[in-house]
C-alpha cells in the first residue's frame, strides 16, 4: 500500500482533482472483485514509465481456468502476444521477460533498431497460482527489463494484502454469525420439557433477529403444527393467527427451501402466496420468512420470523435463518422425540419401519425383512425330526472281575489296565512257596497217622482206629484243598476282552486278601450307549426309539443304536437332574473302548420347526408364569 501523501494547504479548493489522488481513493474504497482489479492494475500501467498495454488474469470459478479481470487501456482488447507471455509465466510459474523487436522507422533508417519486452508475473499465495499480469513496456537494457520485474513483485504485494484483509473480514463475519447461531440454539437447552426448550429457543431469535414473532412447528400427518411461538407460554393452535402460519409452513415445507415475502429483487421465482396472506392479515404488510427445518433429506418442519413492514429481510439474515434451521432442526427434533410418552415412541418407530420397508430406498432392509418372513413361513409350517440330545458315554455290557482266591502275595503281573488279552492269557501270578511247604506238611503228617492207624489196627484198638481215619481225611481235605489253591495261583482271562481296572505292576510281593478284585475286564463286542437325559426331556424318550451317537474320537462316523431301557432314577449333576437310559449299539466296532463319550440324539418324531426350537423357552415361561402367578 502506498505512503500517506501529503495536501498542500494552499492548493485551491476549486482546482481540477489529481487523477492519481482519484485512483488512489478508488482502489482504497474498492468493494468488489472486478473494481479492486481494474484500480489495481491501472495504478500499475502508470507507475511504471511507457507502459502501453496491460493485463490481469486471475482465476476463474471453473478449477485450472483462468480468465481476464482487467485490461489496460480500458476498452482496449489485450495484444495476443501478452497472451502468449502470460500463459508461459502461468506453465512456467516464475516472471517470463520476452523482447519484441520494433519495425525500423522510416525517418530514421540509420538508427538502431528498437526492442519492447512483454513482461509476465505469475501471482501465487499459499502455494497455489491465482492468476497473471502481462504489461508492454520498452526498455533499453535487461536489467531495466527486470526493474519492472521487482516494481510489479511489489504490486502484487498489495494484491495479496488486500486478499488476506478480505479474508480475515470474511472469517470475522462467519465466526459472527456462527457464534450468533450458537448463542440462540444454546438458549433452548437447560430445560426438562421440550416445550419449554422450544419456547425459549423462538424468543431468543426473536429478540436477536428483532422480529415480532417466531414460530417454531414441526411435521405431523403431513401438515405442520406449531409448538411454540415467541414470548408466549400457551396459545391456541385453532386460532386464525396460528392456522395461517401453519400453511406458511406447509408452503415451505413443500418446497424444501427459505420462503420470504416480500421477495427481494433478485430472489429465485417461488411460490409466496401463503406469505403473503400472512402478511396481509397479521402482520399488517410486514415481512415473512420460513426456513424448512431439514435433517438427512427428511423435512422435520419450519421456523417461520414476522418483522415488521419497515425491517425487511436482508441477505445477511436469510442467511443466519437458513444456518439456524438447519443446524437447530435436528437438535429440536431429538428433543421433541426424547419427550413424548412411551406409546409415542413405539409408534412412531413402527410408522419408520413400516416407511422404510414401503418406501423406495433401504434395500437391503427389505431383502432382511423378506429373508426373515420366509424363514417365519417356514418355521410356522415346515416339519422337520425331533431328537432330545444328551450327553453319551460308552459301558461294556458285562465288566467280569478278576479275584485274589487265596491270600497270598503278588508274583508276576505282566498285564494292566488297557491291555487288551485273549482267552487264557495269564494276567497275574500269586507266590505259592508258603502253599507247598504246607502241602508237604499236611502229606508228611497224612503218612504218619496212617502208619498209626495201621498199628492200631494191628492191636486191635478200634476206638483209635475211629479217631485216625477222621485225622486222616482231615489231611487229605487240606492237600486237596492245597492242591486247589495252587491249580489257582495263575491268574488267566476267561474271555478276550480289554482289562478296564487293575495295575498290579507296580505292587509286585504285595499281600493281597481272599477276595480282592485284582482285574476288571471287558469284552471287547458288546458295549451298551448309557446316555444322560435332562429331566425336561426324559418324557418323550420311549423304549424302542432310534437315534445316532457320535463320539467325540470318532466325529465323522456316526452309530445307530435303540433304546432299550429307561431308568426311573435321577442324579444331580450341575445343577440339573439327568435320568440314565441305556441303549443298544445296532453294530459292534473294533475300535471301540470303554467309557469313550460323545454325544446321542434319540429321535422321537416330527413336528413343526418352530416348535423345536421355540419348546424351551416357552415351558420355561410356562414353569415361571406358574410359580408367579396366584
Amino acid at each position: 500500500m502506498r505512503d500517506d501523501i501529503s495536501i498542500r494547504t494552499d492548493r485551491r479548493t476549486d482546482a481540477p482533482p489529481d487523477p492519481d489522488d482519484l485512483l488512489w481513493r478508488q482502489f482504497d474504497e474498492a468493494t468488489g472483485p472486478e473494481a479492486f482489479a481494474r484500480t489495481w492494475l491501472t495504478l500499475q500501467c502508470r507507475m511504471i514509465p511507457g507502459v502501453t498495454s496491460g493485463v490481469l488474469v486471475l482465476k476463474g470459478p471453473e478449477p485450472g481456468r483462468f480468465v481476464p479481470a482487467a485490461l489496460w487501456p480500458d476498452g482496449r482488447r489485450a495484444r495476443p502476444h501478452l497472451g502468449q507471455v502470460a500463459e508461459r509465466a502461468l506453465q512456467q510459474r516464475r516472471a517470463v521477460i520476452v523482447p519484441v523487436p520494433q519495425p525500423q522507422s522510416e525517418t530514421e533508417p540509420t538508427a538502431p533498431p528498437r526492442v519492447r519486452y512483454d513482461v509476465a508475473l505469475p501471482l501465487e499465495a499459499e502455494g497455489e497460482l491465482q492468476g497473471v499480469v502481462a504489461v508492454d513496456v520498452p526498455a533499453r537494457t535487461d536489467r531495466e527489463a527486470e526493474a519492472i520485474v521487482r516494481h510489479l513483485k511489489w504490486g502484487v504485494a498489495w494484491l495479496e494484502i488486500s486478499r488476506l484483509r478480505r479474508d480475515t473480514s470474511r472469517a470475522a463475519v462467519v465466526r459472527d454469525r456462527l457464534q450468533t447461531v450458537l448463542d440462540l440454539v444454546a438458549a433452548g437447552f437447560g430445560h426438562e420439557r421440550f416445550r419449554a426448550s422450544a419456547t425459549a429457543f423462538v424468543t431468543a431469535v426473536a429478540t436477536r433477529l428483532g422480529a415480532e414473532r417466531v414460530t417454531l412447528g414441526f411435521g405431523h400427518g403431513g401438515h405442520a403444527r406449531v409448538v411454540a411461538v415467541s414470548h408466549s407460554a400457551k396459545f391456541s393452535g385453532n386460532s386464525n393467527l396460528v392456522r395461517a402460519v401453519e400453511q406458511a409452513m406447509d408452503e415451505a415445507m413443500d418446497q424444501r427451501a427459505v420462503v420470504v415475502w416480500p421477495q427481494p429483487v433478485d430472489w429465485r421465482p417461488q411460490v409466496a402466496r401463503a406469505h403473503a396472506e400472512l402478511s396481509r392479515q397479521h402482520g399488517a404488510g410486514g415481512a415473512v420468512c420460513t426456513a424448512s427445518l431439514v435433517e438427512g433429506g427428511r423435512v422435520l418442519g419450519a421456523l417461520t420470523v414476522e418483522r415488521p413492514a419497515d425491517q425487511p429481510f436482508d441477505a445477511v439474515t436469510l442467511e443466519l435463518i437458513e444456518v439456524l434451521a438447519a443446524l437447530a432442526g435436528p437438535i429440536l427434533e431429538r428433543g421433541r422425540r426424547d419427550d413424548r410418552w412411551l406409546g409415542a415412541k413405539i409408534a412412531d418407530s413402527a410408522r419408520d419401519l413400516v416407511r422404510r420397508v414401503v418406501g423406495p430406498s433401504h434395500l437391503k432392509l427389505k431383502i432382511a425383512l423378506a429373508m426373515a418372513a420366509i424363514a417365519v413361513v417356514l418355521l410356522a409350517t415346515v416339519r422337520g425330526d425331533f431328537r432330545v440330545a444328551s450327553a453319551a458315554t460308552l459301558e461294556p455290557v458285562i465288566r467280569q472281575a478278576l479275584t485274589a482266591p487265596f491270600a497270598g502275595y503278588v508274583a508276576q503281573a505282566p498285564a494292566r489296565a488297557g491291555d487288551i488279552v485273549g482267552q487264557g492269557a495269564l494276567m497275574a501270578t500269586l507266590d505259592d512257596r508258603e502253599l507247598r511247604l504246607n502241602r508237604l506238611k499236611w502229606l508228611s503228617q497224612q503218612e504218619q497217622l496212617v502208619r498209626q492207624y495201621h498199628q492200631a489196627m494191628a492191636n486191635r484198638n478200634w476206638a483209635a482206629v475211629v479217631i485216625l481215619t477222621a485225622q486222616i481225611d482231615q489231611a487229605k481235605s487240606e492237600v486237596s484243598l492245597i492242591d486247589y489253591q495252587l491249580a489257582h495261583t495263575r491268574l488267566t482271562a476267561p474271555f478276550r476282552g480289554i482289562i478296564v481296572t487293575g495295575d498290579l505292576s507296580q505292587s509286585l510281593a504285595a499281600p493281597v486278601e481272599r477276595g480282592q478284585v485284582l482285574f476288571e475286564l471287558a469284552p471287547l463286542d458288546a458295549y451298551r450307549v448309557v446316555l444322560q437325559v435332562n429331566e425336561r426331556d426324559v418324557t418323550y424318550v420311549k423304549v424302542g426309539q432310534g437315534g445316532r451317537l457320535l463320539l467325540t474320537g470318532s466325529p465323522s462316523e456316526p452309530m445307530a443304536f435303540v433304546v432299550e431301557k429307561v431308568t426311573p432314577v435321577s442324579t444331580a449333576k450341575e445343577g440339573h437332574n439327568f435320568f440314565r437310559v441305556e441303549a443298544k449299539l445296532d453294530r459292534q466296532i473294533e475300535r471301540l473302548r470303554p467309557g469313550m463319550e460323545g454325544v446321542g440324539k434319540v429321535e422321537i418324531d416330527r413336528r413343526l420347526y418352530a416348535w423345536i426350537w421355540t419348546r424351551q423357552v416357552i415351558d420355561w415361561l410356562r414353569l415361571q408364569l406358574w410359580k408367579w402367578l396366584p
